[in-house]
């Protein structure tokens, strides 16, 4: 069995590219070293989702808000450099092989995940509960490590997954570590793309950095997907970088107790034991 997961917008819309956004930060900002078309080129790659693997013209240039002129160009260019590749039998687009040996290099880089996964992978048995690994990016979270369960009942996430930061385990683990000026930034974005939800959201993430520094962990109890309870730590890389770890099941599996006395103080532990672990091998 699998439970479904959510998409990751906060306000039900289909979410912007992440590289959208940037662009528009930055644009706004009046930041002369940053370059739009190579954003643009970006915008069209980070559309592309473990869920929507083939995407149109048309449907890019919704997702990405640019002209469909433009996005026509840019795909035409992208498939010239192999980055994309072009399904005639649908009309599509697909990521090609440049972009896939790239993400794997990235991947690869990551000496973080090879010396986190046993423990991860011992967490994962004790609670049995999926155990991911991941970092920002923007106004989500990122896993770049997963390790399922050993029942057959796990979350249908895997490495590559985005998640929100804002109401996830993982996320708000994230922020109580964050540095005020990146909660401030955060803050802003947050605000601007939901501005209803805001309070509610604010007042989420606030109790999380009370609860991780008094518990080491924080937690999502139906908060992005009600069928999900989860716990979430964050560690600090000896270069600074923040990585959250979390540890999440079906509700029916893990209840809200399960995450406050096994799945969270449990992390919490994991999540020290792998900070020593990298910051002893840095």
């Amino acid at each position: 069995m699998r439970v479904r997961k959510q998409n990751g917008a906060t306000d039900g819309r289909r979410p912007r590219a992440a590289a959208t956004e940037a662009r528009e930060l930055e644009s706004a900002a009046g930041d002369r070293q940053f370059v739009t078309a190579m954003a643009r080129g970006l915008d069209i790659l980070d559309a592309f989702t473990s869920r929507d693997r083939m995407l149109g013209n048309q449907e890019l240039a919704e997702r990405t808000g640019l002209p469909k002129a433009t996005v026509s160009r840019l795909t035409y260019t992208l498939t010239r450099l192999g980055y994309l590749s072009y399904l005639p039998r649908f009309a599509k687009y697909r990521l090609g092989f440049r972009a896939v040996v790239l993400g794997q290099v990235a991947l690869a880089s990551l000496d973080v995940r090879d010396i986190a996964r046993p423990e991860m992978l011992r967490l994962a048995e004790a609670v049995d509960a999926t155990v991911a690994l991941g970092s920002r990016d923007r106004l989500s979270m990122v896993y770049i490590e997963h390790c399922p369960p050993p029942s057959a009942v796990a979350l249908q996430l895997g490495i590559g997954s985005r998640i929100p930061l804002a109401t996830t385990a993982m996320g708000r683990a994230y922020y109580a570590l964050a540095k005020p000026e990146e909660r401030a930034e955060i803050d802003a974005a947050l605000a601007a793309r939901d501005p209803e939800r805001w309070p509610e959201i604010r007042r989420g993430l606030n109790e999380a950095v009370d609860m991780h520094a008094a518990l080491g962990f924080t937690v999502s109890i139906g908060d992005w997907n009600p069928e999900v309870h989860a716990a979430g730590a964050a560690f600090v890389l000896p270069s600074g970088a923040i990585m959250g770890l979390t540890c999440g099941a079906p509700a029916f599996l893990l209840s809200r107790e399960r995450v406050l006395q096994e799945a969270g103080p449990k992390l919490a532990v994991s999540a020290r034991q792998i900070e020593a672990l990298v910051q002893r091998d840095a």
